[in-house]
């Protein structure tokens, strides 16, 4: 088959099960809770003061971390089911160069990633949008902070995802490939802050922040470079597991 063909394929593939339904669902939920968050929250602490300032969009780059996880969590389900279900045999009976089926699956991913960080970020700002005038504050977001906010949360759904789908591709069980998600993007990193001080700079939470416009830990191309590691490398460990493994 060729390139174009294997991509198609495995684009095919997620679209058509009711996964993407799923985490869009997830997405919904998500941008619900914000708005009821700003319906019916205290300003106590001055969180819808917060949220209306031009100066902090904090409140919608906050998702971008969480972009991540469920990116992540959706390429490590994405991958890891087809070793579950026996279903990448028939496409590495195809394309029996693995290393080209395995970047196919990665780069869907990926881009299945993205727009789910996309449409998750724009469902928030618009929930963040609609119900802030509600209760008598206004969003003041400007469009071209919030136009860098949604560019982040694609970029970091499209990390999280491919970060996934290694892990998927390594771990091949579906249980233990969302444990070891959720372990690199929500356990590990706290750890390690408190382990190593300098490296609070160079979690994802914190990467996204900086590639959101909001942080300045670090420069924006170093931020921009070290989150593509976080996906590079679990990918590629991925991409060589599978090239040289039997798969039964």
């Amino acid at each position: 088959m060729t390139w174009l063909r294997l991509v198609r394929a495995e684009l095919r593939k997620l679209t058509t099960t009711k996964m993407p339904l799923g985490f869009l669902a997830v997405l919904v939920v998500v941008s619900a809770t914000t708005a009821i968050a700003v319906l019916v929250g205290t300003d106590m602490d001055g969180s819808k003061g917060f949220i209306a300032t031009g100066a902090d969009q904090r409140s919608l780059m906050a998702f971008g971390a969480n972009a991540m996880m469920i990116a992540g969590l959706f390429g490590a389900i994405a991958v890891a089911r087809e070793y579950g279900h026996g279903t990448v045999v028939p496409t590495f009976l195809t394309s029996p160069r693995r290393h080209r089926a395995v970047l196919a699956q990665l780069i869907a991913v990926l881009l299945a990633g993205g727009l789910l960080g996309l449409v998750g970020a724009g469902l928030t700002a618009a929930a963040v949008a609609v119900t802030v005038p509600m209760v008598d504050y206004e969003f003041m977001v400007s469009a071209g902070a919030l136009a860098q906010v949604l560019a982040a949360s694609a970029f970091a759904g499209a990390v999280g995802a491919a970060l996934g789908a290694g892990v998927g591709a390594v771990v091949r069980n579906l249980g233990g490939a969302v444990t070891a998600t959720v372990l690199l993007l929500f356990v590990i990193p706290p750890i390690l802050v408190q382990l190593v001080n300098d490296a609070a700079a160079w979690v994802p939470a914190t990467l996204a922040g900086v590639v959101s416009g909001v942080g300045d830990e670090v420069a924006l191309w170093a931020a921009f470079a070290v989150l593509a590691t976080w996906a590079i490398v679990p990918a590629v460990a991925g991409l060589l597991t599978v090239a040289r493994r039997d798969v039964v």
